[in-house]
């Protein structure tokens, strides 16, 4: 039997060293509960570092600025919206849309990604761009294609609406709201952006 010079402590269990993928998921999440607790100029590496229960070299090594970490953190944390079903009608399919899409705005890493949008300068807000645009517009834009595609097919909108202002309609407005209001999106409030907005601009036009 090998006996040990180290005398265990018996109140404490000694957490496994975590090494590769899954040392870096624990940063990476670490980074985003930072995000959402004490906001982008609060973020330390040490702090991540901290969180993850590592040491700050192990953060250093993989990333070496705050921005590199937490842009890797964002895309790798934000929930994506795959489909949305088809219900029959398009105000149905719109309301379902911005359902998810404010369940990513207001997810973990959702709330991460606001608090960089909020409190950035226009320099460092430059670097998130593409994680702004590939992790939320895009998505919810091509998700958008789809369902006024359906209306079309069904007679519910017509055919000139299928438009890039059109499209950019729904995030810009979601967008807008959070960043420069900074308000919630209650079920209410999408259910008039799309009476009040989205359905005057994709209805056929009277004859």
């Amino acid at each position: 039997m090998v006996t040990s010079r180290w005398t265990a402590d018996p109140t404490r269990t000694a957490s496994p060293r975590r090494r590769g993928v899954v040392l870096e998921r624990a940063i990476l999440n670490a980074a985003l509960e930072q995000l959402g607790s004490v906001g982008w100029k609060g973020l330390t590496m040490e702090g991540v570092a901290a969180g993850a229960q590592t040491g700050k070299a192990a953060v250093y090594r993989r990333w070496p600025s705050k921005e590199d970490l937490v842009a890797d953190a964002l895309v790798a944390g934000l929930p994506q919206v795959e489909t949305v079903p088809d219900l029959g009608s398009v105000r149905e399919d719109l309301l379902i849309l911005c359902r998810r899409v404010r369940g990513i705005m207001y997810s973990l890493p959702g709330v991460a990604l606001r608090a960089v949008i909020h409190e950035c300068d226009d320099a460092q807000a430059e670097r998130f761009q593409n994680v702004i645009v590939g992790g939320v517009i895009e998505p919810t834009v091509t998700l958008l294609r789809d369902v006024i595609t359906r209306g079309i097919e069904r007679g519910e909108v017509r055919p000139d609406a299928a438009n890039g202002y059109v499209f950019d309609a729904i995030p810009a407005m979601m967008m807008y709201r959070s960043k420069v209001c900074a308000s919630e999106w209650s079920d209410q409030d999408l259910e008039e952006m799309i009476d009040q907005l989205m359905l005057p601009l994709l209805r056929p036009h009277s004859v």
